[in-house]
């Protein structure tokens, strides 16, 4: 059986980019946050950096895939200028309100535990960085640990608490 691998979850927004209130719904209003050098540092040292997101603005209609997409695609290319690569982007399309339960959207495990099945990342060498509790909820129920900074926060400022 091959060696299991490490990782960082990331959440997308207030982690990633800049938090816009409840939803980014468009390219324009998607701003990359400066966490470059962090994750770089953490890559560096064999994390697999894996984002997991809940988009529940999608199943309200106030953007679509595409348009989730194209934000997607120009996080990654911002962070690959920089020798960071994602290796997944794990994204819950659902809402409650409007979809009814589903088992992804954290503070439910499922996004974390579809990258921890198909990278055979070991949980307890792996962590959760997000901005609201229910990402550090998410984390726990997938026996990763959970890191909780402030919406925008610099990840810099927590490299200390990664082994």
């Amino acid at each position: 059986m091959p060696e299991k691998t490490k990782a960082i979850f990331l959440d997308r927004d207030g982690v990633l980019n800049k938090e816009m209130g409840d939803y980014v719904c468009s390219i324009d209003d998607f701003h990359i946050l400066d966490n470059f050098k962090a994750l770089k540092t953490l890559q560096d040292k064999g994390y697999l950096l894996i984002v997991a997101t809940n988009q529940g603005g999608l199943a309200k209609g106030w953007y679509t895939k595409a348009e989730m997409g194209k934000m997607h695609t120009q996080l990654k290319a911002a962070y690959k200028e920089h020798g960071v690569e994602f290796t997944d982007i794990y994204y819950c399309p659902h809402h409650p309100d409007y979809t009814g339960p589903c088992d992804c959207r954290k503070p439910k495990p499922g996004l974390l535990l579809q990258g921890i099945e198909k990278y055979n990342i070991d949980p307890a060498q792996s962590y959760f960085i997000g901005d609201r509790d229910r990402d550090v909820i998410a984390g726990t129920a997938a026996g990763v640990k959970g890191i909780l900074i402030k919406s925008d926060q610099p990840i810099s400022t927590i490299l200390d608490l990664i082994a």
